[in-house]
């Protein structure tokens, strides 16, 4: 997923300078105040709030990861913070309710949602599942003739623009493989999107390894787009 793949990007230069952690959560005093900015329509605060929670998506994806074997950690992390990005643009401080626990409803929430998709994932039919061709013979499926209506065209064109950057930025910054590995784990390019350890199979290297490749890619791909 596009999508997918901007969020991790967007984390993972902050991550690595962390040294493989999160930044610290933040006291009373600064969440309020920067809970205060956000209802002001202040976009650092937005981001603030999102970087400093990361922390609490890590929490909860180690409740999961042990006994969720069909997903790797790091895509569990990049669903949980789909939740809480989904938790902070919700959040209303009139309610009276603790950020960090709605926070974490919102996290969990989400990761819950990917579980009970992956269950029926075996009965249900794919949006990518050819149903023939088109005058000029190009293969078409479901994907191609479902009209997503609940998409706003601002939405759609910001989407567009970051996916053009994105390519662009792939095809100027990272080598072959790095772009293998991308194209593999996102389901980029019509590839089915992979975990590390389906990747380090088809590819027949470490998984260890893959997750290596991957985190130098989006390194460099977040470095580029600051730029």
């Amino acid at each position: 997923m596009w999508f997918t793949l901007l969020l991790q990007v967007l984390f993972h230069a902050r991550y690595e300078a962390g040294g493989g952690s999160f930044a610290k959560p933040m006291s009373a005093a600064e969440e309020q105040a920067c809970l205060t900015r956000l209802a002001a329509g202040d976009p650092k605060a937005r981001e603030e709030l999102i970087e400093r929670n990361m922390r609490l998506v890590a929490h909860i994806v180690r409740k999961y990861a042990a006994t969720v074997t069909s997903w790797e950690p790091d895509d569990l992390i990049s669903v949980g913070a789909i939740g809480l990005i989904k938790g902070i643009d919700t959040y209303d401080m009139e309610k009276k309710a603790k950020l960090s626990t709605y926070l974490a409803r919102c996290i969990e929430n989400e990761i819950l949602m990917l579980l009970r998709a992956d269950k029926k994932k075996k009965q249900d039919v794919s949006l990518q599942e050819p149903i023939g061709q088109d005058k000029e013979g190009n293969t078409i499926s479901w994907d191609d003739v479902l009209v997503y209506e609940d998409e706003s065209v601002t939405e759609q064109v910001d989407l567009a623009m970051n996916k053009k950057e994105l390519l662009a930025a792939m095809q100027q910054e990272l080598t072959l493989r790095e772009r293998d590995v991308l194209e593999r784990r996102y389901g980029l390019k019509g590839n089915k999107e992979e975990t590390q350890r389906q990747v380090a199979k088809s590819m027949g290297i470490s998984r260890s390894y893959v997750s290596r490749i991957e985190k130098k890619a989006l390194e460099k791909l977040q470095k580029k787009m600051c730029r």
